[in-house]
């Protein structure tokens, strides 16, 4: 069995590069291969422009200068915070690692927590004494492994805020991996979108989102609205109209996304009539459910406008046609 196949990525010095896709997909090997913890059967790993993996070379992973950070932080239970940062510093002098750990936890602010045992730690103080000692030996490369998926959500976007602003004041190279499509959208210089142990898109958080390469990439970053239809003069035709559809024949069989938000209750007189099946209040967004003559299935909007509709009402609405794709 391949678990990756044909992966080609090269990461800039200082970069913050995360890796996205569905379970399986092969990130997390990628990772293990980097830091050493497996063997590339074919290809090769360079740090620094220095190969590390090879056809005729491997070295070890800690000969590497690669710092890893579990999901689960793996700290060593028996061991103080003190002596679990320490640990990755063993071939420095006593002397020289206890500098080098006093200066990493005054800059993550844990000074305070030298003296005490995993089991007394907080998720958040956990996460910065798992991240102090990866950056304690002052790596190539930080590989991250669902480093944030432990922590509640509230607790989780301040912790994430504040280790990636640490990591960049520091000029740390990192590559993530994340499941989340959010906070890879959020907190990577890039987003590399990953399925079936391949490399499916790659670019700025904007850019993948925005103009996604596949119904793959679309669909992993929102949920849409998909409408079936047939090509013709280049566009697909549908009850919510035409939309533009380069690169496709008359008569070609294609599926229009569109996102929830680019449906837009239109006045009286303009849009296509729809009538209101059901609305959820989700938070700060509101979510509309209509069905409309012609769809098969329901059409949804998502808004944080409120427009008290009720079920039953009949309205009209219009699509944002910039903003849909055909797959």
């Amino acid at each position: 069995m391949v678990a990756l196949d044909t992966i080609s990525l090269t990461v800039d010095r200082g970069e913050i590069v995360c890796l996205v896709g569905q379970s399986g997909c092969g990130k997390s090997t990628l990772l293990r291969l980097i830091a050493g913890v497996d063997r590339p059967d074919a290809g090769r790993i360079a740090l620094n422009g220095e190969e590390v993996a090879g056809p005729r070379t491997y070295r070890e992973p800690e000969d590497r200068r690669v710092g890893l950070m579990f999901q689960d932080y793996a700290l060593f239970p028996h061991l103080s915070v003190l002596d679990n940062i320490l640990f990755g510093l063993k071939k420095m002098p006593r002397g020289q690692a206890l500098l080098r750990c006093e200066a990493i936890v005054a800059k993550l602010g844990i000074s305070h927590l030298k003296a005490r045992f995993p089991h007394m730690l907080s998720g958040g103080e956990q996460q910065r004494v798992a991240l102090a000692r990866a950056l304690a030996p002052q790596p190539n490369v930080l590989l991250m492994d669902e480093p944030f998926s432990n922590l509640d959500r509230k607790l989780r976007d301040g912790v994430r805020d504040e280790t990636l602003g640490l990591l960049r004041e520091l000029g740390t190279t990192v590559i993530i991996v994340t499941h989340d499509p959010e906070e890879a959208l959020s907190v990577g210089d890039r987003v590399v979108l990953m399925r079936s142990g391949q490399i499916v898109q790659s670019g700025a958080g904007a850019e993948v989102y925005d103009r996604p390469a596949s119904a793959y990439a679309a669909e992993f970053f929102c949920t849409f609205n998909k409408v079936h239809s047939a090509c013709r003069d280049g566009h697909a035709e549908t009850p919510l109209g035409r939309f533009h559809a380069p690169g496709y024949s008359d008569g070609d069989q294609v599926v229009v996304y569109i996102r929830p938000q680019c449906v837009r209750v239109v006045d009286e007189g303009s849009g296509i009539p729809a009538k209101v099946v059901s609305c959820a209040l989700m938070g700060e967004i509101e979510q509309i459910l209509l069905t409309i003559e012609s769809l098969p299935e329901p059409l949804r909007i998502r808004s944080t406008e409120r427009r008290g509709l009720r079920t039953g009402d009949e309205i009209r609405v219009a699509v944002k046609p910039q903003e849909t794709f055909v797959f």
